[in-house]
């Protein structure tokens, strides 16, 4: 299915690696024109390299958007560059997991600042290229928002702020048929996942594979998901043919049974 992407401009944060990356991939490969960012200089050149195999015409900026001012300086870059905004993807942003008793005050101003606050920052600053274009906001959140988890607490809080966010922003974008929802992916096989599934193999002394095997059994999946799941979906919720999807909150876990 041609997704009829040709030509339009996105602005990934966080593509440096992960979702972010297979996000920006997916958009070059159907031939969209990327503003990549992201803090890590030589993974974003790692990307944008890819991205170009692909055939895209690519820019990058390393920002760290926990800056109020990098906002600016972002959405500036995409217009002087390309003039135009169709697509804006907020990916960036991790949170720490672990005891709710034990986390410090900076470990829940972190998950905010850089997964919500500065997400909310861009999305004020670009809301006008967007509605130049009447273009599409997505943002990736998690399902923690929805299946909260007592071990993954800071990223529940965060992600269901997202989805509030997003949908009562949807309602602004009725006006002015800008096009906003979020895509809450579950466990993708990412290199953090891969920092999860190293420390279980420690703890136990099991190999990697049973690791693996039992943790895809305890999430009661078929398999762990891939970035390229993400960016697919990502790809056709702000593609025209996803058009009538506004103002959601897909959840996309591959049937998860069980939040861990």
């Amino acid at each position: 299915m041609d997704l009829g992407l040709r030509g339009k401009v996105a602005l990934i944060t966080g593509s440096s690696r992960g979702i972010g990356r297979g996000i920006a991939e997916t958009l070059a490969a159907e031939g969209c024109r990327l503003m990549l960012t992201g803090r890590d200089e030589a993974m974003l050149a790692e990307s944008a390299v890819q991205c170009g195999r692909l055939g895209a015409e690519i820019r990058t900026i390393v920002l760290d958007l926990r800056r109020p001012e990098a906002t600016a300086k972002l959405v500036g870059a995409v217009r002087e560059t390309f003039g135009r905004l169709d697509i804006l993807v907020n990916n960036a942003g991790t949170t720490s997991r672990g005891d709710f008793l034990n986390q410090t005050e900076e470990e829940w101003r972190e998950g905010f600042e850089l997964k919500l606050f500065a997400h909310v920052r861009l999305a004020r600053a670009a809301w006008p290229m967007l509605c130049e274009t009447k273009g599409s906001l997505v943002m990736i959140g998690g399902t923690a928002g929805k299946q909260p988890t007592a071990n993954s607490i800071i990223g529940a809080s965060v992600n269901a702020a997202i989805n509030a966010f997003c949908v009562a922003l949807a309602q602004l974008g009725n006006d002015v048929d800008v096009q906003v929802n979020v895509v809450s992916p579950g466990h993708v096989d990412t290199a953090r996942l891969q920092r999860r599934i190293d420390a279980r193999m420690k703890e136990s002394g099991l190999d990697e594979a049973t690791v693996r095997e039992r943790y895809v059994r305890q999430l009661g999946v078929s398999r762990l998901g891939l970035p390229k799941d993400v960016a697919e979906l990502v790809a056709f919720v702000a593609s025209p043919h996803g058009r009538w999807i506004h103002g959601a909150v897909i959840d996309q876990h591959g049937g998860q049974i069980n939040p861990i």
